[in-house]
């Protein structure tokens, strides 16, 4: 350390970066490069040996998480172009209908849960999904206020379920479980829990707002949707590929790496049954995927960031300091403070909030013997509930999208849902 200070202060950056997350007007990846080179400073790193050190983040694990986003974001492009995307979603509002209030907010669960499970984004799912959802739904009744709270309950649970969205990817890495592990342990209760809390409030705020919000110069949908021979083809592809995918590498438990492998192959059978000609295909890809270059650049810088300040001991400093909590043996207390801390202390990407987490506390995790089904239900609340927690980005965007200005409806509705994901990792941590 520099100057020969203790070793806790090379935390000064880590919370440096939790407090600029919150700042709207910082981009994260400026975040990031401001915290790494403060990090470097108080570790003194050698500046000559920055540029190996990036090299070697480029071969990390965040730096594998940072390309499989990429990769999935791809993938998520070459699905709307080849109107996969849209064909799920008209497959899904035949089907269940939505003749009525309530299956309107059912289809409109249904349908923003699956499409953002498979493109692996919130804002760009519900982003196709709203304007075809929207004329519909406004036909029955329901209100601005009522999709709002959907498209975020509903969406934010796809973003837990599909095997490759960045929440999930990450998770799998840090805990070294299988997807179906993943599953059985945090991803299915999790969702339990969140879509029957975004159904009740659905319902609710119908209710209530009935009468005081409604959708206004809305559009009738004029004639019946028919998708083409090439979108149906592409759609039977994805489908058939990715479910066989998902089954061989539970089989074989492939670890986060398998995903590269997964999704390629997705793209490829996808882009070629939907009859895309090579060079767009990888045109296509490659445009998704640079959608979220600014992410894997953020995992390329987040890699040295954490190294140097684990390299000095910073992290076994802070364990010394919780050793009261190690020494009561409980694990109930610490995976309330670590899920609360993860949900109201750090902002940001929820991908970036699980690595400062599980860099925060892997330690304690270790002593305490907490098993890994219940720190990834403790990452996995306290990355995504943060959404729910304050009217934010993905709060006011999804608020966006179902063109409602009903902030009240959404804040009580986001602490509900806080509150009994809460719940759900203390018993959890009970029985575990």
């Amino acid at each position: 350390m520099i100057f020969g200070i203790d070793p806790i202060f090379a935390l000064i950056p880590l919370i440096l970066y939790v407090i600029l997350s919150f700042k709207e007007d910082y981009h994260p990846v400026m975040n990031v490069f401001i915290c790494v080179v403060l990090a470097a400073i108080l570790t003194k790193q050698p500046f000559a040996n920055f540029g190996r050190v990036i090299a070697d983040s480029l071969g990390s694990f965040l730096g594998m998480i940072g390309l499989i986003i990429m990769l999935g974001a791809g993938l998520g492009a070459i699905l709307q172009k080849t109107g996969v995307a849209e064909n799920l979603v008209m497959g899904l509002v035949k089907r269940i209908g939505v003749n009525t209030e309530k299956k309107a907010v059912v289809t409109t669960m249904i349908s923003s849960t699956v499409l953002v499970a498979l493109l692996g984004t919130l804002a760009g799912a519900n982003a196709i999904i709203a304007p075809i959802i929207i004329p519909l739904v406004a036909a029955v009744g329901v209100t601005p206020s009522t999709v709002a709270v959907v498209f975020l309950g509903a969406g934010l649970t796809g973003m837990f379920l599909g095997p490759y969205t960045p929440q999930v990817v990450t998770i799998l890495g840090l805990t070294d479980l299988s997807y179906g592990q993943y599953m059985l342990g945090a991803g299915i209760p999790l969702a339990l829990v969140v879509l029957a809390v975004t159904y009740f409030w659905a319902i609710r705020a119908q209710k209530k707002t009935v009468g005081v919000y409604a959708y206004e110069n809305v559009d009738t949908p004029q004639g019946e949707y028919q998708a083409s021979s090439e979108t149906k083809q592409a759609t039977i592809g994805f489908l058939v590929s990715m479910l066989g995918m998902i089954t061989y590498g539970i089989f074989i438990k492939g670890g986060a790496a398998f995903s590269i492998l997964a999704i390629t192959v997705a793209t490829i059978v996808t882009g070629l049954a939907g009859k895309m000609k090579v060079a767009d295909l990888i045109d296509t890809f490659i445009k998704g995927a640079s959608r979220l270059l600014w992410l894997f650049i953020m995992f390329i810088l987040f890699n040295p960031f954490i190294e140097f300040i684990a390299g000095v001991g910073a992290f076994e400093r802070l364990v010394s300091f919780l050793q009261p909590l190690l020494d009561s043996g409980n694990k109930v207390i610490f995976s309330l403070v670590a899920t609360i801390t993860g949900i109201f202390g750090i902002g940001g990407a929820a991908t970036a909030d699980n690595i400062v987490l599980d860099s925060m506390f892997r330690g304690v995790v270790d002593q305490l013997g907490v098993t890994m089904a219940l720190w990834a239900l403790i990452l996995l609340v306290s990355g995504q509930i943060t959404s729910f927690a304050y009217p934010e980005a993905d709060m006011i965007g999804q608020m966006g999208l179902a063109r409602s200005k009903d902030v009240k409806t959404m804040v009580k509705y986001g602490l509900t849902v806080v509150l009994f994901s809460t719940i759900l990792v203390v018993v959890f941590a009970i029985f575990n």
